[in-house]
């Protein structure tokens, strides 16, 4: 528990800092904001026994008044069973995708990462939820906000990527160990509720 707060804290703090850098009218205000980024790094990374220099240049990767990161995952069913990858650097698996690219909208970003992860096309249909990820998954540096969408297989064939080791067809029973930064067994289990019930409301927070 400590940890998590921690984390939540100088999240919170790393943000006003970073804000007040952006708006800062003089040096010297920018000065003093710059210090409370340093002690929001400080502060996970004396939890965690980390390298704060580290941590600051996670917390320092925005500029300007802060905003979480979006997340975008995509729920792709054949026969009954769900589209799941493992990731290269845990060994686990989620869902196919990862950030929101620049340029993209929402529903271009979860079909390109589907596509570029597991080798397999899909159109996104039905925006399922938009989560909070610090209400559902373990502590994060990073502020963001999960999109999960189902999406229409349409194509392709199973390829593996620089970011993924394996690429498989699951039972909702039967899932293999999960990445939970990235995806729990109890979204996953909504996901195929969804995808049964197709006229369920999209969930948010």
């Amino acid at each position: 528990m400590r940890m998590v707060n921690q984390v939540e804290w100088a999240k919170q703090i790393a943000a006003l800092a970073k804000t007040g850098i952006h708006y800062a009218r003089n040096h010297y205000d920018a000065d003093r904001y710059q210090q409370l980024l340093a002690i929001a790094a400080d502060m996970p990374a004396a939890a965690a026994d980390a390298d704060s220099a580290r941590v600051k240049l996670i917390l320092q990767q925005d500029d300007g008044y802060i905003t979480p990161k979006v997340d975008v995952r995509g729920a792709v069913f054949r026969a009954g069973k769900i589209l799941l990858v493992r990731e290269a650097v845990d060994g686990l698996w989620t869902l196919p995708g990862g950030w929101a690219d620049i340029g993209d909208a929402p529903s271009e970003a979860v079909e390109r990462e589907i596509r570029e992860e597991s080798g397999f096309e899909a159109n996104a249909i039905k925006l399922l939820a938009v989560e909070d990820r610090k209400r559902r998954h373990p502590p994060s540096l990073n502020e963001v906000y999960k999109l999960a969408f189902l999406c229409e297989l349409v194509g392709g064939e199973a390829r593996t990527s620089d970011e993924t080791t394996a690429v498989g067809w699951f039972d909702e029973d039967d899932l293999p160990p999960l990445s939970l930064g990235r995806v729990s067994k109890g979204q996953i289990k909504r996901w195929f509720k969804h995808w049964r019930q197709p006229d369920l409301p999209t969930e948010f927070d």
